[in-house]
């Protein structure tokens, strides 16, 4: 693919994660309005909203298989059809019983987005662990943008359906211009990821993924406590006031967003995804174990951000990264496999947590730390058993990167050694010059800051000036050839040819 097309693919595909954002909350948005239009209480609007995990529960496993078999494209259809479906649908319709399964389609339509979009962007090569990283930036987005707009349609008195047909426009418009855009082969394997993963032993790939599906459940588990409860926690707990207990969750989204840029950064340099993992989810510890100790409101705040930053920075999408790559030959599975756990998460932490809310609030945000405990002690394990592999995928992609700037540069020098066999033509120069390569070596000498690499360094530029003089000759030689071809046409008739043709 050229880097146009794969530009114009990532953004369709960030598009779909606006309009995600959108759909992860519209419900609990709009929970009082939908109230109203069905006349139920909102206990009864939250049973509804549980159909999204119930959708997603059911077609995980189903589309990451249907992903790797029909392709990305297709799934990505799926989803964006399903999440028309539910968007066009779910202000109008007035059957709870229905309206439930218009949740369960947006549930469907996230599950055939993950399916779908994880791998493509694997496959479409580059950095594509901070592209998919990237996916969280434009969900947060559609989360911090959806709430605004619901606000302004409130407070001006107009229909809460707009909210809903705002995604669903911009789903068809992207639709659009998704049905113009090439993706990748499906499944291809990486070289680079591939000769890594040849010295991983099978034991260690079974940990390894054993750990990374666990971590698909305690990175979405430990993100749906800390926000369910936080709050709550703040106020009964703490004894804040409710506008600190709901700033203390905005610092937590704010941290989130930073998070995501910075580890996006850091991705695009090339660092240590394993590395990531383990430095991130054990601050995220020591903030949650923090926050559950302290009664100091600047210091809850500062660690309700560090928490933000670390737990729900890109972390999810880091560990799918390396997960992928463990089985770059089936990646829709992976990603379907994945995010079932996380799935889970979300039927299992209401319930659990609800139960130990009864006792105290305290003691379900105590089991914040012991999910925080589980996720550091499994990406340990994927730092132990992958984390050298990855770290040699990591190395040889920089190798990679360096070496393509490398030959466009060389391609430039081409460029020049042709300007100057040019010059030295018109002027009769020999091709070799001495004293020229020697100042070139001394440079290069000077210019390298490894004392180590100096003689390599000098050993490479000889081998590249002697590429240079051999073009050069070649230059030279095809230069004369045309000469002498110009001569002979150009050369005179002579004077009994002249009279004969007379």
């Amino acid at each position: 693919m050229s880097k146009p097309q794969k530009r114009i693919l990532s953004i369709c595909l960030y598009l779909n994660y606006l309009v995600h954002g959108f759909g992860l909350i519209i419900l609990t948005q709009n929970m009082q309005s939908l109230g109203r239009f069905w006349s139920v209480p909102i206990a009864t609007v939250s049973y509804v909203v549980s159909g999204i995990g119930i959708g997603r529960l059911l077609a995980y496993f189903v589309f990451g298989y249907l992903s790797d078999r029909f392709g990305r494209k297709f799934l990505i259809y799926v989803g964006v059809f399903s999440y028309l479906i539910f968007f066009l649908g779910m202000p109008f319709v007035k059957n709870i019983q229905l309206a439930y399964l218009f949740a369960i389609m947006a549930g469907i339509a996230n599950s055939a987005l993950d399916s779908g979009t994880y791998p493509t962007f694997v496959e479409m090569g580059g950095k594509s662990s901070a592209s998919n990283v990237f996916i969280k930036a434009f969900m947060s987005v559609g989360e911090f943008i959806l709430p605004l707009l619901v606000a302004t349609l409130d407070t001006q008195k107009m229909w809460f359906g707009w909210s809903f047909m705002v995604a669903a426009v911009i789903l068809v418009a992207n639709f659009f211009l998704l049905n113009r855009v090439t993706f990748p082969k499906r499944n291809q394997v990486d070289e680079t990821t591939e000769l890594a993963q040849e010295h991983l032993s099978r034991p260690k790939k079974w940990i390894a993924t054993a750990a990374l599906s666990i971590y698909g459940y305690t990175s979405m588990a430990i993100m749906i406590l800390f926000t369910q409860w936080i709050t709550m926690f703040a106020t009964n707990e703490l004894n804040y006031s409710a506008l600190i207990g709901h700033g203390l969750l905005s610092l937590y989204s704010i941290g989130s967003i930073s998070g995501v840029i910075v580890t996006f950064a850091l991705l695009r340099r090339q660092v240590s995804e394993a590395g990531l993992l383990v430095v991130n989810n054990a601050l995220s510890l020591v903030a949650l174990v923090i926050l559950c100790t302290t009664s100091i409101q600047w210091l809850s705040a500062a660690v309700c951000f560090v928490f933000g930053f670390t737990a729900a920075g890109g972390m999810m999408q880091v560990a799918l990264n390396i997960f992928l790559r463990l089985y770059p030959q089936h990646k829709g599975l992976v990603t379907g496999t994945y995010f079932t756990f996380g799935s889970v998460a979300t039927f299992t932490v209401p319930v659990v947590t609800g139960w130990l809310s009864k006792q105290s609030i305290a003691r379900a945000m105590d089991a914040d730390i012991i999910v925080g405990i589980l996720g550091t002690i499994v990406v340990l394990l994927v730092a132990m058993t992958v984390g050298r592999q990855a770290s040699l995928t990591t190395a040889r992609k920089e190798i990679n990167h360096l070496d393509k700037d490398i030959v466009k540069l060389l391609a430039k020098r081409f460029d020049a050694v042709t300007m100057v066999n040019e010059a030295k033509r018109a002027s009769n120069l020999p091709v070799m010059d001495h004293g020229r390569e020697d100042q070139v070596l001394k440079r290069v000498a000077e210019n390298d800051p490894n004392p180590e690499t100096r003689a390599y360094m000098q050993d490479i530029y000889t081998h590249i000036m002697r590429n240079s003089r051999e073009y050069q000759a070649k230059l030279t030689t095809e230069n004369a050839l045309k000469d002498k071809e110009t001569v002979k046409h150009d050369k005179p008739l002579p004077a009994s040819s002249q009279l004969t043709n007379k």
